[in-house]
């Protein structure tokens, strides 16, 4: 009979849910129900939450590589994810009447990017776009060796090695530790054969979590948080690091920039090549900005220097570094910039123009007379979407004047902007603000965007 075509995700959604609503013979069907339909039914099994269908999937499932991608896990659905790695299996299934397990990668992370499964390729061993690279424990490294040494295949076929990739959160929470357990013991009890693989690590006190960080392969990471700790103790860890796209420190503490710790961070960050990504919030850089940015590698895209003491001399180099002339987010934010010349600020935005999405400058003391020289260089920023100037003390005649030049930005859509002097009893104690002065700064603006033709434009401050 023929159909149109938009009637079959329909179709098919409605005998997936008469499936679903029939735990028993779903389970039951995963033995002779096509392949192609493991994925919508999946999709569909852990959206609903469905934990003994997902469970019985992961054990007969028939592609290489299985993805949460884009799935949302809520709090409700994390359950899931442990029965998933419950599920997993390490022998052969010893029942030749029932379907042969194939998964050999399971994906627990999200990333709205990835599918459930790859696209399977025309070679005798199907790839997985996100297998693992760098572990020596990896499918691909054991497998490349297992090849040359081509001895025993009896005993390679009974014990393929799998891949289990996760995200992880050292934070010390009942949650996330029960789950590391989970995922340490049946590393453990695959006898070698599971490789824990974490992308994304973030650590709350190092000094905390030596005893778990000896279970993690560090190769395998291309994030690393780390928030709380000496900076011998990031180095430590950027010792074991070879592929490191973001790196995220927070609240590092050093005796000295001018001694030896720092000198061996600054030679570990230069080991960096891949680096798209640095975040360094309060981290104490005053007057050693220059040895920080002068190793990072030209894919820098994201800078983060909130709260990091930025001198006048840091932004004169920050402005000349030719790593941070095609940033795409720049956060310098509560680094008082309250000097008098504002050249190297102007000649940062100026630098980053044509790159440049993301711009954070709040509780940076910014003044009229700063902002004026500013506004032509941010004129020129055509690709800016988001713009944060908050918590500067100017005027509101300086803040009109900047709205009636950013409007001529098509790009951007969302202005966060500081509270006029005016509005406040004394600048800038909350319990001083004038709401009545506030709410008519506020129907300005909205009239200023209304005759600009902007009504897609959006400017807020933190009180809204």
């Amino acid at each position: 009979m023929m159909m149109d075509n938009r009637e079959l995700p329909t179709l098919l959604n409605l005998s997936i849910q008469h499936l679903l609503n029939n735990e028993p013979a779903a389970i039951h069907a995963l033995k002779v129900i096509p392949r192609e339909l493991f994925v919508p039914l999946f999709s569909a099994a852990f959206k609903g939450g469905h934990k003994n269908i997902v469970k019985a999937m992961v054990k007969v499932w028939p592609f290489m590589c299985l993805h949460i991608g884009s799935l949302r896990t809520r709090e409700s659905q994390r359950e899931l994810l442990k029965t998933m790695v419950e599920s997993l299996q390490f022998l052969p299934v010893q029942n030749s009447a029932s379907r042969s397990p194939k998964l050999r990668i399971l994906d627990l992370r999200q990333d709205v990017g990835c599918k459930i499964i790859c696209p399977e390729s025309s070679t005798k061993s199907p790839d997985c776009f996100h297998s693992c690279a760098y572990s020596e424990h990896s499918i691909l490294k054991i497998e490349g060796q297992c090849s040359m040494a081509s001895s025993e295949p009896e005993a390679q076929s009974s014990r393929q090695a799998m891949e289990l990739l996760v995200n992880l959160s050292l934070d010390r929470t009942l949650r996330e530790t029960e789950f590391l357990v989970l995922l340490l013991n049946k590393v453990e009890q695959s006898s070698g054969s599971l490789h824990l693989c974490c992308r994304d690590l973030q650590i709350d006190k190092v000094c905390d979590c030596r005893n778990t960080l000896r279970h993690l392969d560090l190769k395998c990471i291309d994030h690393l948080a780390v928030d709380q700790a000496s900076l011998s103790e990031v180095t430590t860890l950027l010792t074991q690091v070879v592929h490191l796209d973001r790196l995220c420190l927070c609240k590092i503490t050093c005796r000295s920039l001018n001694g030896e710790a720092f000198r061996n961070f600054i030679s570990e960050l230069g080991r960096m090549d891949h680096l798209n990504e640095l975040n360094l919030s309060s981290f104490c850089l005053t007057d050693h900005l220059e040895h920080v940015l002068r190793v990072l590698p030209a894919s820098l895209e994201f800078l983060h220097l909130p709260f990091c003491g930025l001198s006048y001399n840091d932004f004169k180099f920050l402005s000349e570094c030719p790593q941070a002339n095609h940033l795409k987010l720049l956060n310098i934010s509560n680094n008082p910039m309250n000097w008098e010349d504002s050249e190297p600020l102007y000649n940062l935005l100026q630098n980053n123009s044509s790159t440049l999405q993301q711009l954070a400058i709040n509780h940076c003391l910014l003044t009229d007379s700063t902002i004026s020289v500013l506004i032509s260089a941010l004129n020129h920023c055509s690709q800016l979407r988001i713009l944060n100037f908050s918590s500067n003390p100017i005027t509101m005649t300086m803040l009109m004047r900047i709205l009636e030049h950013l409007t001529s930005l098509v790009k951007l859509k969302y202005v966060f902007y500081p509270i006029p002097v005016h509005c406040y009893g004394r600048w800038h104690f909350q319990d001083s603000l004038d709401r009545q002065k506030l709410a008519d700064v506020q129907a300005q603006l909205k009239r200023m965007l209304q005759e600009a033709k902007r009504n897609d434009m959006h400017w807020m401050t933190f009180s809204d």
